[in-house]
């Protein structure tokens, strides 16, 4: 499918997106999530995919945030049902089996911030610029913003990052764990896909049993322990587990099939 505000790209079984709007600062509208939730279904979807970068065009910005010139004037009603849009494509890459990490160039702000926030990890460029300026706007975030930032950074630094709306630059993100690695800008996307690339060689089913895990810790609805008890025995059930074993014993690489 093409796409008016992305760019998609899938080589290696790496799917890479990148919102195309260098002009707006790669800012969030209406059509920008509709088509990031229909990339995100194809990640679902497509056994090609194996692994999934999110990144944005340009040097300035990964997202600046959301298109203010959309929402200036909704009502509450109006205002609930953006938020829970916005949330729902984000529980989506959050719970995506596949791995999909945030490469993340320029600023990172409000929706843009909570959007690198809901991929499974984040690398950032040396520029990267990191924050939830909603209250300058008299607003709150709305798209998962103050549970993630929370979960990530701890309490104390999510609450002050969300009261005082400060930027954080690529060095103190990494500081406080709201990323994996700081990179210089030209080496951004070779080192995103350097991990998947190894991530990809591993049993896929293993892959998304261990996201799922991961996730279920923060699930206050489930016993994380029970979920990964089950996901443990089921990995015993499949080829891939017999021919890890197998690989093992034999002193080579194993041949992965998600099976």
């Amino acid at each position: 499918m093409s796409y008016s505000t992305l760019v998609t790209s899938l080589i290696d079984g790496i799917y890479t997106i990148t919102i195309n709007r260098p002009e707006k600062l790669n800012a969030l509208n209406s059509i920008v999530l509709s088509e990031l939730e229909h990339a995100i279904n194809e990640i679902y979807s497509n056994p090609l995919i194996k692994s999934a970068i999110i990144t944005g065009s340009g040097s300035k910005a990964f997202v600046a945030g959301a298109d203010i010139s959309e929402f200036s004037d909704l009502t509450k009603a109006e205002a609930i049902k953006l938020s829970k849009r916005g949330q729902d494509i984000f529980f989506k890459i959050e719970n995506s089996g596949k791995p999909i990490i945030a490469a993340v160039n320029g600023f990172a702000l409000g929706g843009g911030c909570e959007l690198a926030m809901a991929c499974h990890f984040r690398i950032a460029s040396e520029n990267a610029r990191f924050g939830q300026p909603e209250v300058n706007l008299g607003i709150v975030p709305g798209y998962g913003g103050t549970q993630r930032l929370t979960k990530l950074i701890g309490k104390g630094r999510a609450i002050e990052l969300l009261i005082s709306g400060i930027m954080i630059d690529a060095n103190t993100a990494l500081q406080y764990g709201l990323v994996n690695y700081v990179v210089q800008e030209e080496s951004l996307m070779n080192k995103a896909i350097s991990i998947l690339s190894v991530i990809n060689s591993k049993a896929p089913i293993a892959i998304s049993e261990c996201i799922r895990s991961v996730n279920a810790v923060e699930d206050h609805s489930t016993n994380g322990y029970t979920i990964e008890n089950n996901a443990f025995g089921e990995s015993f059930d499949t080829a891939d587990k017999k021919e890890g074993a197998l690989a093992f014993i034999e002193k080579r690489m194993p041949k992965f099939i998600g099976k």
